[in-house]
């Protein structure tokens, strides 16, 4: 693959890390104390949605990080073991984000304090993450099966 096309994939996985960092760092903090202040009656709320939305980013960050080595064993080699752990490090990670706004909503529901509008985005978030979570384990296995055609090509040549 062209280093380019690497090099500008890999700008913007940097470029989502720092924008989700910024927005944990000064966004999230400000939006929650301005809810908490807005809806006195669910400011109890305010730090266990806050922690859930903290323990996302840390699963978010670590696919981020295996999709940055992705792209380096792309440019390396597509077709090598180590693309292949990445990817399914990167399946994992989706799945635990799901696992964990599935808990958050679940716990917000026991809470009588499930907004429709973030029952939706949690819904969407957790979709998004079940299709990365998909494609990831799909190309995973294409990758497999493409590394043992070539090993098996290198084996009769």
């Amino acid at each position: 693959m062209k280093r380019g096309t690497t090099t500008f994939l890999k700008g913007a996985v940097m470029a989502v890390g720092a924008i989700v960092f910024i927005l944990c760092v000064v966004w999230l903090p400000t939006m929650a104390k301005h809810s908490a202040d807005l809806f006195p009656e669910f400011a109890y709320l305010k730090w266990p949605i806050l922690i859930g939305v903290y323990l996302t980013a840390v699963p978010f960050n670590l696919a981020l990080y295996q999709a940055f080595k992705l792209l380096k064993y792309i440019e390396e080699n597509a077709f090598s073991a180590k693309a292949i752990v990445a990817l399914h490090r990167i399946k994992l990670n989706a799945l635990l984000i799901t696992a964990i706004y599935v808990a958050g909503i679940v716990f917000l529901l026991i809470q009588n304090a499930l907004h429709p509008g973030i029952a939706m985005v949690g819904i969407i978030i957790s979709f998004a993450s079940v299709t990365i979570s998909i494609f990831a384990a799909v190309l995973q296995e294409l990758l497999r099966n493409a590394l043992k055609l070539k090993s098996e090509n290198d084996f009769t040549v």
